[in-house]
C-alpha cells in the first residue's frame, strides 16, 4: 500500500502531465469545475480545482463527496497510474477506478484519458 506523501507525488505527477497539455486544446475541452479524488485505502482525499490555466494544487479535504467531479482510486493504483504502470481506461474498466461526474464532464475528461 502506498502511503500519503506517494499519493500526493503521484496528484502532482497527474497535474505535471496536464500541464504539458497544449493550452489551446486544453481550453477549448475543460470547464471550471472542483475535482475530488478520494484514496479509501488510506482514508484519504484531495481536491483541487480545473480551470483553463491547469489544475491548482491538491490539497487534503474532509467532504470529497462535494467536489463536481469525483474520483476513487486505491493508492497502488494512484501511484501506477502515475508512474504509467497501470492504464487509466483499463483501471475505469476494470472498477479499479471509479468517475462519477455529469456525462458532459465524462466526455469533456475522455479527451485527456
Amino acid at each position: 500500500m502506498a502511503n500519503e506523501d506517494e499519493c500526493r507525488t503521484a496528484l502532482a505527477q497527474i497535474a505535471a502531465r496536464l500541464a504539458d497539455v497544449d493550452k489551446k486544446d486544453f481550453a477549448e475541452h475543460v470547464v471550471e469545475r472542483t475535482i475530488s479524488c478520494r484514496i479509501p485505502d488510506l482514508g484519504l482525499a484531495f481536491e483541487t480545482r480545473i480551470h483553463e490555466g491547469g489544475l491548482d494544487p491538491f490539497e487534503r479535504t474532509e467532504n470529497a463527496k462535494a467536489a463536481q467531479v469525483r474520483v476513487t482510486a486505491n493508492s497502488d493504483d494512484l501511484v501506477a497510474m502515475a508512474n504509467d504502470g497501470l492504464n487509466v481506461a483499463k483501471a475505469w474498466a476494470t472498477g479499479r477506478l471509479k468517475i462519477e461526474a455529469n456525462i458532459f464532464d465524462l466526455l469533456r475528461l475522455r479527451k485527456f484519458i
